[in-house]
């Protein structure tokens, strides 16, 4: 059915009851607008319209690529992760990474399950006979982000996913193939794999101090490599 032919003053006028209605709270975002124009009874374009007035008057704010916030803008706006994660460097990364992933393994070492702890070793033994920095790439992953997961901690799950997706990004691929490259295939998957175990045995053995340990010498090795190839 074609939408009503509202002015933008019964368009803004809905709006505004659509706002009370379901009681947003600030900076709750509201529904896209494919989504909020049936709602309103309107086309997009006036929906558009009715927006522009409501966050000219500060009752909310939008940004590309986000959505639209009730509220007004925040004095410092959030960049997204995956923004971040663009701007960052391999070295940004992996001073992150030394930072958080150390007390993550630590915590993993306090909660983690008989099945949890055979599944990291399954992707420990993965990344240890890689025959490429995809494969490698793969298992590394699957086991950071089971630790995390082990933590049952949301938030550093969400961590742990921002910098998987800095693998996606070209400027970690090169770096990290060329250093899998020159150190060659085999022995660098072999090491890391080796330190990966480590990992894990200090984990199965409920030992927090080990596994941050273990964890901390794992990156720091990574981080020399990676630190070796941009200085060649």
């Amino acid at each position: 059915m074609p939408h009503e032919r509202l002015t933008a003053h019964e368009a803004i006028r809905r709006l505004r009851a659509h706002l009370r209605q379901w009681a947003y709270g600030p900076q709750d975002r509201l529904e896209p607008e494919r989504v909020l124009a049936p709602k309103i009874g309107c086309s997009r374009e006036t929906l558009r319209a009715a927006l522009d007035v409501l966050e000219k008057e500060g009752l909310i704010w939008r940004h590309v690529g986000q959505g639209t916030f009730v509220g007004p803008r925040p004095a410092q706006e959030p960049i997204r992760p995956s923004v971040l994660a663009e701007m960052a460097s391999p070295a940004d990364v992996l001073a992150a990474r030394l930072l958080i992933e150390p007390p993550i393994a630590g915590e993993a070492a306090i909660r983690a399950s008989v099945d949890e702890i055979t599944l990291l070793r399954r992707y420990a033994i993965q990344s240890s006979v890689a025959p490429d920095w995809q494969a490698y790439e793969q298992a590394d992953d699957a086991f950071h982000k089971g630790i995390a997961r082990i933590t049952g901690n949301p938030l550093l799950i969400a961590f742990l996913d921002v910098l998987s997706s800095v693998r996606g990004r070209a400027r970690w691929q090169r770096q990290h193939d060329l250093a899998f490259r020159r150190a060659r295939k085999k022995e660098y998957a072999a090491q890391q794999g080796r330190m990966h175990l480590a990992i894990v045995d200090a984990i199965a053995a409920r030992d927090p101090a080990a596994a941050r340990q273990a964890m901390f010498d794992h990156l720091s090795a990574i981080r020399a490599i990676m630190v070796q190839e941009t200085a060649a």
